[in-house]
């Protein structure tokens, strides 16, 4: 059996974005959002490229959500639980004496 044609993940318009951004951060021209601090890095310049491809409404996958982000959302709501054990032991030996 012949293997099916890949699909595209971006379109060809946010190729070219990605591309106009990588030749401006290689000139030293390519500028970061709020700041303007120049981009030196090879991810960033990708991600900016991306995000500008996104905002035209080209064809780009979602964002990825980071791990961090899980694992943060995890830690606090077993802070939440812990705390309540803590309050309701300490209640406890108040009840006691």
């Amino acid at each position: 059996m012949a293997k099916k044609a890949a699909k595209r993940r971006y379109s060809k318009g946010a190729g070219r974005k990605v591309e106009r951004a990588m030749r401006k951060r290689k000139s030293g021209k390519l500028r970061s959002g709020r700041s303007g601090r120049k981009v030196k890095s090879r991810k960033q310049a990708i991600a900016i490229g991306l995000s500008e491809a996104r905002r035209e409404g080209k064809k780009v996958p979602k964002k990825r959500t980071s791990n961090s982000k899980k694992r943060s959302s995890k830690k606090r709501s077993s802070k939440k639980r812990s705390s309540k054990k803590t309050s309701k032991a300490k209640a406890s030996k108040k009840r006691r004496r």
